[in-house]
């Protein structure tokens, strides 16, 4: 029986930040002083591997979400490296992005987040599909 270290990792994340920067007043601004910026996520290092489930804990404020975002790629890291499936998707483009979404998922705790009440379960299930052409239009979602 092969082992992790036969393995490649699913997904091998290191050093990963994302920092948001503070945008001072609009004197601050003028005259070219930094006003800062927020660690939302700050050196995280991890592998998950085929099969393996990862459940990511902690305070309101914490990073969860903007970790979530970064690995997806829907906010641009500041620095560091999310391989997944052997390619680093901080360097891709958007357009190579979205093909590499169509095999990754981000689910919120929040059902409020995850689902829009203003939408059917069809609909909300079979926009995606259509958004990653995967289905020949609604009929078939």
């Amino acid at each position: 029986m092969p082992t992790k270290r036969d393995r490649t990792p699913l997904v091998s994340v290191r050093d990963l930040k994302t920092y948001y920067s503070i945008r001072g007043s609009f004197a601050d601004r003028l005259i070219g002083r930094e006003a800062g910026s927020v660690r939302a996520v700050n050196d995280v290092s991890f592998d998950l591997w085929p099969g393996e489930v990862l459940g990511l804990v902690g305070e309101s404020g914490s990073g969860k979400t903007t970790l979530g975002r970064t690995l997806l790629g829907l906010v641009r890291a500041t620095s560091g490296s999310v391989v997944f499936e052997e390619r680093d998707i901080t360097k891709l483009t958007e357009r190579e992005l979205r093909e590499h979404r169509r095999r990754m998922q981000i689910v919120f705790q929040d059902p409020h987040a995850s689902l829009n009440p203003a939408m059917t379960i069809g609909e909300a299930v079979g926009h995606p599909l259509e958004i990653h052409d995967l289905v020949n239009g609604r009929d078939e979602a």
